[in-house]
């Protein structure tokens, strides 16, 4: 099941005597990057938490915020030594900026981090917090995995109209090889004017002509990567396949810019842009999956 960089999860469970509630959302990026927030009091197990992470995400740049939703669990613990330290700096600036009035209680209880969920011999287990963590980001690999799908059927739709437009290349190079060799024994007899030309040199030169123009080799290269590209969209082993459609994709561009070098025909060269337009819209959804 392939599965894109873009998606979104959240669970919620209990950390001690607190609810938490852990949101993930993904989108894509070349490598593993993680931006974790979580409060104060869960801050200790960071570490323990991007780990847990990388084993269920490989690609992606991923953004996790964790809440604890304060009330929940009964009376909220106030941490003291944050309350103080907001207090000696608000008495700081009263005297450095010859403030009047009196501190609020309130209103130092309101800044950041002041008030917690999660008391004293209470704080629950970091096992808690990772089983929260495992389920949000089962949530987010199955939304990624409902966008790769989405995905998959839009790049097999594009694919054939690439494939479509190949094979009318196909039925019309053997046709276009006997035009430019009829061409170019009408501009030989043209420039001669009467003089005998020799059959063999001329035969040579259209054989060099024939082989500079056959595109049978790139047509038969680009069906191989369209048959992995296919094969590789079909994988069920839940490995990454980003990198992979990605080269591939480098590949059916090298073979569309030596057809279209190759073609000197209008009908063919539509053709050739008509497959590096799909291509383009190709590597556009390539980049979204991981």
């Amino acid at each position: 099941m392939i599965r894109s960089m873009t998606g979104f999860g959240v669970a919620e469970g209990t950390v001690g005597a607190a609810r938490v509630a852990v949101e993930i959302r993904s989108v894509n990026h070349r490598f593993f990057n993680a931006t974790i927030r979580l409060p104060s009091e869960l801050g200790r197990w960071e570490t323990e938490v991007r780990e847990a992470l990388r084993k269920r995400v490989t690609r992606g740049h991923i953004s996790l915020t964790a809440r604890v939703e304060r009330g929940v669990a009964g009376a909220p613990a106030i941490d003291e030594t944050r309350f103080g330290a907001y207090v000696e700096l608000l008495r700081r600036l009263q005297a450095r900026y010859q403030l009047d009035g009196e501190i609020d209680v309130a209103a130092v209880l309101r800044m950041p981090d002041v008030m917690s969920s999660i008391s004293e011999g209470e704080d629950g287990d970091v096992s808690e917090l990772l089983a929260i963590v495992d389920a949000s980001a089962q949530a987010l690999s199955a939304s990624r995995e409902e966008e790769g799908e989405r995905l998959a059927v839009y790049l097999l739709e594009r694919l054939a109209i690439v494939e479509g437009a190949l094979s009318r290349i196909a039925e019309r190079a053997p046709t276009r090889l006997l035009e430019q060799r009829e061409r170019l024994r009408a501009s030989v007899r043209e420039l001669a004017q009467g003089v005998a030309v020799d059959e063999g040199r001329l035969a040579m030169e259209i054989a060099v002509l024939a082989d500079r123009l056959d595109v049978q080799e790139e047509l038969s290269r680009f069906k191989s990567h369209n048959t992995a590209f296919r094969q590789t969209l079909s994988r069920k082993d839940g490995e990454p396949v980003g990198k992979r459609l990605g080269f591939l994709l480098q590949e059916m561009l090298r073979e569309a810019n030596t057809t279209g070098s190759k073609s000197n025909d209008a009908a063919m060269l539509a053709d050739v842009v008509t497959i590096k337009e799909e291509l383009e819209r190709i590597r556009e959804q390539v980049e979204n999956l991981e």
